[in-house]
């Protein structure tokens, strides 16, 4: 397998960020605010710029030469947790970020996340309204937030393009990058996502973005609750190699 292309550019990947205990599950899925504020400030003082999905875009596809290592900032799902800790220390350091949208629940509960005990609320549409004229990036991770690979050809579609719909008429702009909800999607999936006129969609492939085939099917690296400085660092700089599922053949009619 090739190397990445040097500098590498590395797609961070977060869902909820604020401050939990430890949890005995899913630690992917969390991040202290403490520790992302000392990743925050690593990039800083390691000289690695932060890009936003637009910019990455243009280096990675168009041609556009990266000067140093860098990164974007990705965070699934749209959480009120981002508003309450995140979004304040990246405004800190002026740093752009990602937030993915599942349109069809915003400003209700995360209801796919069916083994907690206490769903987490999203931020609605006042929220996101604030956040875009602050300078934050939106994009969209479906209606429902569904296992792509599972529905129909015209289920699908719905998810990827009404979703986009729905997210324009809140910002009253375009959405133009799309996260494949579980990481889950189909060789159709990819293509209409396509077709929907999104310029990205993230996947849940690991590995440098340089890795990345097509604007498509974006990989990335996860932050997880356990990653201490050392070991984000470990992620930084070292685990480049691709690893993770690609698009799943169709198997479901229609």
């Amino acid at each position: 397998m090739r190397p990445p292309a040097a500098p590498p550019l590395s797609i961070l990947m977060y869902h909820q960020i604020g401050r939990y205990p430890r949890p005995s599950a899913h630690r992917a899925l969390f991040c202290h605010i403490d520790r992302f504020k000392a990743q925050l400030s690593y990039f800083k003082w390691m000289g690695v710029d932060v890009l936003s999905m637009d910019q990455a875009h243009a280096c990675l596809f168009e041609g556009r030469p990266l000067k140093r290592r860098a990164v974007v900032i990705t965070v699934d799902d749209g959480y009120d947790d981002f508003r309450e800790h995140a979004w304040p220390a990246l405004k800190a350091h002026g740093f752009p970020a990602m937030v993915y949208l599942v349109s069809a629940l915003v400003g209700k509960q995360a209801d796919w996340l069916s083994d907690r005990p206490e769903l987490p609320r999203l931020m609605d549409a006042g929220a996101i309204r604030q956040l875009r004229r602050e300078g934050c990036d939106f994009g969209s991770h479906a209606m429902t937030h569904p296992r792509l690979s599972t529905l129909s050809a015209g289920q699908q579609r719905q998810e990827i393009m009404g979703s986009k719909q729905a997210l324009e008429d809140l910002l009253g702009e375009g959405v133009e990058h799309f996260c494949y909800p579980f990481g889950d999607y189909t060789e159709r999936s990819r293509d209409m996502v396509q077709e929907a006129g999104y310029r990205t969609a993230t996947t849940c492939i690991r590995g440098a973005a340089n890795f990345s085939d097509n604007p498509y099917e974006l990989t990335r690296k996860a932050i997880s609750y356990g990653d201490n400085l050392v070991g984000f660092a470990w992620k930084l700089h070292a685990k480049h190699a691709r690893k993770g599922q690609a698009a799943l053949p169709d198997r479901v009619a229609a």
